[in-house]
């Protein structure tokens, strides 16, 4: 019997941060909001960029002014020249910090939620783990610097030097984030830490990157002409996150027409209807168990819903499209049929590759095409042999390990049916 994954880091994370969020917000009530002109200047950015949160395929950052505004906030040092509070303070009532971890933490929160209330009246709002990391990734921040400021470490230190702190001190946090990430994505979906890992730490050279870049200009800025600085920096991240949303508009439009030319296979009758959606989806899954990138699953999804496409071109339609059981030679007619049509579609030619190489032996596949001609075979397998279909077909698929199924496909489609309580093909 095969154990189901317990997500262990999901309620530590979740409990971290809400113990943080908690111990600071009672710390502020108590102490009370000190330097309250550049706690509102920051509240009231980190609002803003929360209001114009979007979710897209293309980047991880849902709230990237938001995101920046609160690292900025947590490397404040000074405002216009003047430290943001008077170093005589109390140490005991700013934690010997100039701004106080506790207040730079409360005052991100609050903010964070207020802008979440539209979205929240919509029934959008802002998921638990987005939060938490949010929580997390300000905290630490602001304990790696002020209380090092508030001791004066860094009186003295040249511009440029103090720049590449601030910097350096952003890039650990990103990659502090980006492990984070993963580790809530690894508990919520039993993937492998490892891909998860590497794919966040990609998209940190994109919008991560800017988000990281316009922390620390922001910072520095407000130090020396004070809080006027942060309308007038802020305004490239903007503009950065209109261009992704119409890149990601663009990414959702060439998917809606891949997904339109698979379809022509289910309207002309040569395929069950949802059956390429299915395998799509099924594909995507088994890659991701194995550890393919997010530019791979890409490709992978996408020879997926269209491998059938060759069926077009036939005169007699294979029965109930299923391609499976037909002689190796019809196969790869097929495949090569498939792959000449979508290179005619102006598709990725390594979408091409994949559909063309499914019906090859599959020492001689790339990765993609084994898992194409595994799941489609399960599909069609499950699809026919009646209630104990699902099982029925992976044994058949572990049965013909020796010469047709890479034997690592099938096995993590056996860890993809298991993990995910798949008794069943998924409907279309």
């Amino acid at each position: 019997m095969t154990l189901r994954h317990r997500p262990v880091a999901l309620p530590l994370i979740h409990a971290s941060a809400l113990t943080l969020a908690v111990l600071c917000l009672a710390v502020t009530l108590w102490t009370g909001i000190d330097d309250r002109g550049a706690a509102l200047a920051f509240g009231v950015l980190v609002a803003v960029g929360e209001l114009t949160r979007w979710s897209g395929p293309e980047g991880r950052e849902a709230a990237p002014l938001a995101a920046a505004g609160a690292l900025s906030y947590a490397l404040l040092g000074e405002n216009g020249g003047h430290p943001t509070l008077p170093q005589a303070l109390d140490s005991a009532r700013t934690g010997g910090t100039p701004t106080g971890v506790a207040q730079i933490v409360a005052v991100v929160l609050a903010a964070s939620l207020l802008g979440s209330v539209p979205h929240i009246a919509r029934g959008q709002g802002p998921a638990l783990d987005q939060s938490a990391r949010r929580v997390l990734t300000v905290g630490f921040a602001a304990v790696c610097f002020q209380p090092l400021y508030g001791k004066g470490v860094f009186d003295g230190w040249p511009g440029h030097a103090y720049a590449l702190l601030l910097v350096a001190l952003l890039a650990l946090t990103a990659l502090c984030d980006a492990v984070l990430a993963a580790a809530l994505a690894r508990s919520r979906t039993g993937w492998p830490f490892g891909p998860l890992l590497r794919d966040e730490l990609r998209a940190l050279l994109g919008i991560g990157s800017a988000v990281c870049a316009t922390g620390a200009v922001m910072a520095l800025a407000v130090a020396v002409v004070g809080l006027w600085a942060l309308p007038v920096f802020c305004l490239p991240l903007l503009l950065t996150q209109v261009s992704l949303r119409r890149y990601a508009a663009v990414r959702a439009t060439y998917r809606q027409t891949i997904a339109s030319l698979a379809r022509a296979t289910e309207t002309a009758g040569c395929t069950p209807a949802g059956h390429a959606r299915r395998v799509a989806a099924l594909s995507r899954a088994v890659g991701r168990d194995m550890g393919l990138s997010e530019p791979e699953l890409n490709v992978l999804e996408y020879a997926a819903l269209m491998h059938d496409i060759g069926q077009l071109s036939l005169v007699d339609p294979v029965p109930a499209g299923a391609t499976a059981v037909l002689p190796a030679a019809q196969q790869r007619r097929i495949a090569l049929l498939g792959g000449a049509v979508v290179r005619q579609t102006g598709v990725d030619g390594a979408v091409a590759v994949v559909v063309e190489r499914q019906a090859d032996p599959y020492r001689e596949q790339p990765v993609a095409a084994r898992i194409v001609r595994a799941v489609n075979a399960y599909e069609e397998k499950a699809r026919d042999a009646g209630p104990g279909g699902p099982l029925t077909a992976l044994e058949e698929l572990r049965l013909g390990t020796a010469g047709e199924y890479a034997p690592e496909v099938v096995e993590a489609l056996a860890r993809v049916l298991s993990r995910d309580c798949l008794t069943l093909p998924l409907v279309g």
